[in-house]
């Protein structure tokens, strides 16, 4: 249960993060990629509630997300409230009313809990700052006013939409009376707005009770509250999850709740905030957040420059080095099966690249090389006409479904780890350097029951060797039918 005097965070995570193609890809976009630090954005953003004053977090994320959601929480020890699953995305403006409305179902004899919606995949460095800021919007949110959070800006960005403000904020940074949103502009307004000083960028995150976020609703979008209120009331339970009814959910339109509801209400204000924060929209605010050395380069996994200037050189994969010479103002970031290049101030262009792929058809316009399961992660090695050769990571504990294919057979080879495998109705377990076949039509299931994860290398060979191709028969994830489930 929330306590009385506890700020209720709800924590978005849906979102595909296409301006950091190739390392976010809608497989694995990039909230929960570690692009700054060791941990992902997604780790940030919840760790940064996990301090006093904070009660436990509400996720919003999608089906493909939700076991990747609950691994990356737990391996910072955070244990969220609920768990909600979009069945498709709808923008902000459903995903949010549908986690306040979940929230206040959950805690039905609690007073009206203050809510703080916040994306995550944002780099917030200070958090203690953050907490620091949200206890000064907590006064205005307690009497009715919903809160935003405006950045300080340092330079005319025109990849941002702004928060006009009805005064310049003072020294003590309480709250000011929001006038107006202001859509990203071009340089010369950006330049303008800079220089009048009551202009701040807009975080896009939220401070309110929640009585007031489904008054607003109520009032200025009322065809977003009647679906998200229905795919609430039909919503059942999975696992440690709530997934929203999808036929509910379809009906509600898909809108931000900056043009649902904020640029309507009346009775909003504006946090200042000034301590460091960035959306990490693209390349080039990456470069902008990591160190660099004295000549503007940043540098990350196995790259190296030579004479090279305010430059950001990237490499994903230890099996590969990345080498700059004389570049300026360049991106490159390197990835096993793509590689950027583009000068940092067409980095917002880089959605272009995506478009381009899918056009093409080529897998790496969405989906990563590695591809990650409840039970661990597998990435392809090889893959020809007939056959492909993975490597599958199975972690300790951890069950593959039972399951049987249609169009291919199967060889497993153990290489870390101890593996039980089931073929039909033979159970085995197997070490390092032995292997089983599996034929083609057999049901079989592999498990990891040892300490430590489980290495195996897979041979299929077939007529077809798409992931969709399995049939499940038990999965102690719940999952149904189809790649994922």
């Amino acid at each position: 249960m929330t306590e009385p005097d506890q700020v209720c965070p709800i924590i978005l995570c849906g979102g595909s993060g296409t301006r950091l193609w190739p390392l976010s890809r809608k497989s694995y976009p990039k909230q929960f990629a570690q692009i700054l630090g060791d941990r992902s954005l997604f780790q940030q953003a919840a760790l940064r509630f996990g301090q006093g004053g904070f009660a436990a977090p509400t996720i919003v994320t999608g089906s493909d997300f939700r076991f990747i959601v609950t691994e990356q929480l737990a391996e910072v020890g955070i244990r969220p409230g609920t768990i909600l699953i979009e069945p498709e995305p709808r923008n902000t403006a459903p995903a949010i009313l549908a986690a306040v409305l979940a929230l206040v179902s959950r805690n039905p004899d609690a007073p009206d809990p203050i809510v703080l919606i916040a994306p995550s995949d944002h780099s917030i460095p200070d958090s203690a700052a953050f907490g620091d800021a949200v206890a000064r919007g907590r006064a205005a949110a307690a009497q009715g006013k919903i809160v935003t959070f405006g950045i300080t800006p340092d330079r005319p960005e025109t990849g941002y939409g702004y928060l006009e403000l009805a005064a310049r904020p003072g020294a003590d940074g309480a709250p000011v009376d929001l006038l107006r949103f202001v859509e990203k502009p071009e340089a010369d307004r950006a330049r303008a707005m800079l220089a009048s000083g009551n202009f701040l960028w807009n975080a896009g995150i939220f401070l309110a009770r929640a009585s007031d976020l489904v008054a607003a609703f109520r009032q200025d979008a009322p065809d977003v509250l009647a679906p998200v209120e229905r795919s609430l009331a039909a919503a059942r339970a999975d696992l440690g999850f709530l997934r929203l009814d999808p036929a509910a959910f379809a009906q509600a339109p898909s809108i931000s709740v900056d043009y649902a509801v904020m640029e309507k209400a009346p009775n909003l204000a504006v946090v200042p905030f000034s301590a460091g924060w960035s959306d990490l929209g693209d390349w080039d605010a990456v470069w902008r957040e990591q160190p660099t050395d004295a000549d503007g380069v940043a540098l990350s996994g196995p790259a190296a420059a030579i004479d090279c200037h305010d430059t950001l050189l990237r490499a994903e994969s230890e099996g590969q080095v990345l080498i700059g010479i004389g570049l300026d103002n360049m991106i490159a970031v390197a990835m096993p099966d793509a590689v950027l290049v583009a000068p940092k101030d067409r980095a917002q262009d880089v959605k272009k690249a995506v478009d381009l792929l899918k056009a093409r058809g080529q897998r790496q316009a969405e989906t990563l090389p590695r591809d990650y399961r409840p039970w661990g992660w597998y990435e392809t090695l090889v893959l020809g006409p007939r056959f492909q050769v993975k490597r599958i990571v199975v972690n300790p504990g951890a069950a593959l479904s039972l399951q049987s294919h249609h169009h291919r057979s199967e060889h497993w080879i153990v290489v870390e780890g101890t593996a039980r495998v089931t073929v039909d109705d033979k159970v085995q377990l197997l070490g390092e350097n032995q292997s089983v076949y599996i034929p083609l039509g057999a049901v079989h299931r592999m498990e990891n029951p040892g300490k430590v994860p489980m290495v195996l290398i897979e041979v299929q060979t077939g007529s077809y060797l798409g992931e969709d191709d399995i049939v499940r028969y038990d999965d102690i994830y719940a999952r149904g039918q189809g790649a994922k489930g």
